[in-house]
């Protein structure tokens, strides 16, 4: 039952009401503790589900285009296919992934700001003709190599509370823009939208009204060089809560009612990549050595008398965590066995494998003593978890293990969802379980 990412061959076990991911979950720590420690993913599909029931029930109007990069484990592609998403790829390997999976054309954007010409070529050729472009040599290297490209110009977004480092972003400034449409003119450019992209970092959902200011701007500016404007992608930045789901619509909704309404012909599209899969994947990983060492205050000066621990898991930077490196970890762990409720905590830091100073996890938490073999639990780890391990270690990547509830799979049924391939993926999980020695198969307890 082993799903790895570049295996299609993955299973997906049914859970009846009887059985909770939380049980899974016990039976695979149990397993693994027998047979190796290594570190592995439970993959809740019908999250992925509910997430989707979610956007059809806050943002009918907006379709979404998944972002490929986020998670590209086929079972999500081929999940998020049957649910009938578009998806946004930035790479060869990714269009050729869900077109694999039967996608048109048409359901699929290229959204690298930075396109190698083979991999214009490669769209060219396989019909994909919507991409994103932010400046004059991309726009010239589109058109000496894919004649039939319909282009979004990407637009730079301010964070209003100031935040240098989100403004780092990709995107044209507005004033560029009008140098831009000359140049697709003369190059007999087709420009059929805009695109913007709001960073999740971002708390202020007003930035949207900006963005949706100068995408009208830019719409009324193509206008006037006769292009004919028919997509709106307002990007990415969704985290997946439902209410911040509903803050945005709550602003943007109006503000589409009346610089896009509906029957002015515009296709408002975004593109959702942690909103669908974050909370769908939990990580477990095992602590393979400890450390003891003195307990240091955060002004550098000695604490009490009762020690500090370093953990180091056998998951790290170089693998799982690789987004740690960029941005702040946004899940707390768990420790998987029971101990007292008045159990003594301690101060603790969580390492990865490689004893690389930049392989570190979690700075600074409170946990109960821990040991070698014990296991910590990580939630929400979806999204920019499930790439390659860098050569820099030989630690295995971790199994993925998929789950679904017999409700969701019904609600699944209910949404339409008629992936024959998808279908064969499904087994039955009885309510009381006991994984056997093989990890292939289940077996009901006696």
């Amino acid at each position: 039952m082993k799903g790895f990412i570049e295996d299609a061959n993955y299973s997906v076990g049914l859970l009846d009401e009887g059985t909770h991911l939380e049980n899974v979950i016990d039976n695979y720590v149990y397993e693994h503790t027998l047979t190796g420690k290594n570190a592995f993913f439970v993959g809740d599909l019908g999250t992925i589900v509910k997430k989707h029931s979610q956007w059809q029930n806050v943002v009918a109007q907006i379709k979404p285009f998944y972002t490929v990069k986020c998670n590209s484990a086929p079972a999500v592609l081929e999940i998020l296919a049957a649910l009938g998403t578009g998806f946004a790829c930035s790479s060869k390997n990714e269009m050729a992934l869900v077109q694999e999976l039967g996608v048109s054309p048409e359901n699929i954007i290229d959204i690298s700001p930075c396109k190698q010409s083979s991999q214009i070529k490669y769209a060219a050729k396989t019909g994909v003709n919507i991409m994103s472009c932010d400046n004059e040599i991309e726009l010239k290297k589109i058109a000496r190599n894919h004649p039939n490209a319909k282009l979004l110009l990407h637009i730079a977004t301010e964070d209003i509370s100031g935040d240098e480092e989100s403004n780092m972003k990709f995107g044209t400034t507005l004033k560029n823009c009008r140098h831009l449409l000359e140049c697709a003119k003369e190059l007999d450019v087709q420009i059929v939208g805009v695109k913007f992209h709001v960073s999740s970092s971002c708390k202020e959902p007003q930035v949207y009204i900006h963005a949706l200011s100068d995408a009208r701007c830019v719409f009324d500016m193509a206008g006037e060089f006769g292009f004919k404007m028919t997509i709106l992608d307002i990007g990415g930045g969704f985290t997946g809560s439902e209410f911040q789901l509903q803050e945005v619509n709550h602003v943007i909704s109006p503000l589409l009612d009346v610089y896009f309404p509906e029957g002015s012909g515009i296709k408002v599209i975004s593109e959702p990549g942690s909103y669908y899969v974050s909370s769908a994947f939990t990580l477990a990983v095992n602590i393979i050595a400890k450390k003891a060492v003195e307990n240091v205050s955060s002004g550098g000066k000695t604490g009490s008398n009762e020690p500090a621990f370093m953990y180091y898991m056998n998951d790290g930077v170089y693998g799982s965590f690789a987004s740690k490196l960029s941005e702040n970890l946004n899940t707390i762990p768990e420790v998987h066995k029971k101990y007292k409720k008045d159990a003594p905590l301690f101060t603790s830091s969580l390492w990865g494998p490689s004893c690389d100073e930049l392989d570190q996890i979690v700075e600074n938490c409170l946990l109960p003593e821990l040991n070698v073999g014990d296991w910590l639990i990580f939630d929400n780890m979806g999204a920019d978890t499930l790439h390659e391990p860098s050569a820099f270690n030989d630690f295995q990547r971790p199994t993925i293990y998929y789950m679904m509830s017999f409700s969701d799979w019904y609600e699944m049924q209910d949404a339409g969802i008629t992936s024959d391939t998808m279908m064969k993926n499904f087994f039955f999980v009885p309510s009381c379980i006991q994984l056997s020695q093989d990890d292939s198969t289940f077996s009901t307890e006696a």
